[in-house]
């Protein structure tokens, strides 16, 4: 009974061993690249106060809360496209002085869809009262578009490499896909305005000029492809 279980087990992995061939194959990379103009971006401001009691930290801060959301809304920017972040209020104790205060702060992402209106609310977040600009990132209306098709121009210059070395090779000609690797990014010009909110509200006068440059958003599909080589 063992010797047939062992003969058995033999002629199983013989047979596997037999159909688990060498599959002839050739792995490739291939990239598409796309540049765009951005036509939107996205505007996030903090707000920050502190005081010896906490209500008065919270009433203050609420203040300039207000004025924000109500310019927002004065640009006709939609209610979707504007939204509070992060709202903390703590206590803050100083072991220098044996003194406690509180701060009160939050910050307001603002989804600009309509660059024409950029300076303008610039400037105008400035006379609110906000602490600071965190970040501005442009962005594309069009970015799941453009993303889908960087991804298509990877895969063809995948392709079009393959088709390249197996020219060369006699008798070899490129098969089916056995596996497809994707690592795409897409780059957003990030200008920095913090520490530059008293120089614009000094030069307000001056904003009828060009004072933006928002550069190309660049958006990069990376794939690696293997082919079979039939």
């Amino acid at each position: 009974m063992k010797k047939i279980l062992v003969l058995l087990v033999m002629a199983t992995s013989t047979i596997f061993a037999q159909e688990v061939k060498q599959v002839p194959q050739i792995s490739v990379s291939g990239e598409g690249k796309i540049k765009v103009i951005p036509d939107e971006a996205k505007i996030t401001v903090s707000i920050e106060n502190t005081s010896k009691e906490a209500a008065d930290a919270k009433k203050a801060n609420d203040i300039v809360t207000d004025k924000v959301l109500k310019l927002i809304k004065s640009k006709g920017i939609d209610a979707k496209d504007f939204q509070s972040q992060r709202v903390n209020l703590y206590q803050n104790y100083d072991y220098n002085t044996k003194k406690k205060s509180y701060v009160a702060n939050q910050t307001i992402s603002i989804h600009l869809k309509d660059l024409s209106k950029y300076d303008d609310l610039m400037m105008d977040l400035v006379e609110t009262g906000i602490n600071g600009i965190q970040g501005v990132e442009f962005m594309s209306s069009k970015i799941k578009e453009l993303e889908k098709q960087a991804r298509k121009n990877a895969l063809l210059d995948a392709k079009s490499k393959a088709e390249d070395y197996v020219s060369v090779l006699n008798g070899q000609k490129l098969g089916k896909v056995l596996l497809i690797n994707d690592n795409s990014q897409t780059n957003y010009p990030q200008p920095i305005y913090r520490g530059a909110m008293k120089a614009m509200a000094m030069e307000s006068d001056s904003f009828s000029r060009e004072t933006l440059a928002v550069g190309e958003i660049e958006i990069i599909s990376n794939v690696s492809v293997t082919f079979v080589l039939e």
